[in-house]
């Protein structure tokens, strides 16, 4: 079965977006590209206590949080999203940035029930088209014990037409030396939509 096709134009203009990101620089950056996307309502913040307050008290349509955030991590953010709040709040669409692209922090992104994992340095048209994929998305959303979050078990519908790999030297400047090879985004989305599988 094949994709359907995203439309070419997307109105966020009424969408309430959250940033969090620990570096400045980052957030301001997110921000702006936001900005140029038409959303008018966004909600900066930097530390995972100040997500966490603005979770519980307003509405949030889209999360986006870096993975290397000081005490709560994105990862366990993302994880206390799925498993701690309650409908719908728990089914708001996550996307992760990471500046080290590592398969194994992608399995990690993908576990902890992320909607998209995204790598760092971003660029506006990578977020626009993942942003694009979570408005057509089609996955169930799985409740068990082990896991909360989007369907994993989907046919893998690849990276959008005509998208490159990213760059494989990015590091974030809170993860030290590499011990992996980074990802390309292209690699990082097959993981994120494994193959279905029989039962």
């Amino acid at each position: 079965m094949a994709r359907p096709p995203t439309p070419d134009r997307v109105n966020l203009a009424r969408s309430t977006v959250l940033l969090v990101d620990h570096n400045q620089k980052s957030l301001d950056m997110l921000s702006s590209i936001f900005h140029g996307f038409g959303v008018k309502q966004q909600i900066k913040r930097s530390t995972t206590a100040e997500a966490v307050s603005t979770i519980e008290t307003r509405d949030i349509d889209l999360v986006l949080i870096d993975c290397s955030m000081p005490g709560m991590d994105g990862y366990d953010f993302t994880r206390w999203l799925r498993q701690e709040t309650p409908p719908p709040i728990r089914y708001t669409p996550v996307i992760l940035l990471t500046g080290h692209a590592a398969q194994s922090k992608v399995h990690k992104g993908r576990d902890c029930g992320a909607s998209f994992v995204v790598t760092k340095p971003l660029t506006p048209t990578v977020l626009l088209q993942r942003i694009l994929w979570l408005g057509a998305d089609e996955r169930s959303f799985v409740e068990c014990a082990t896991y909360v979050g989007p369907d994993r078990r989907v046919r893998n519908f690849g990276p959008p037409m005509g998208m490159p790999g990213r760059r494989d030297g990015d590091l974030s400047e809170h993860v030290g030396a590499a011990t992996e090879a980074n990802m390309d985004q292209s690699d990082i989305d097959m993981m994120m939509k494994p193959m279905k599988v029989s039962l």
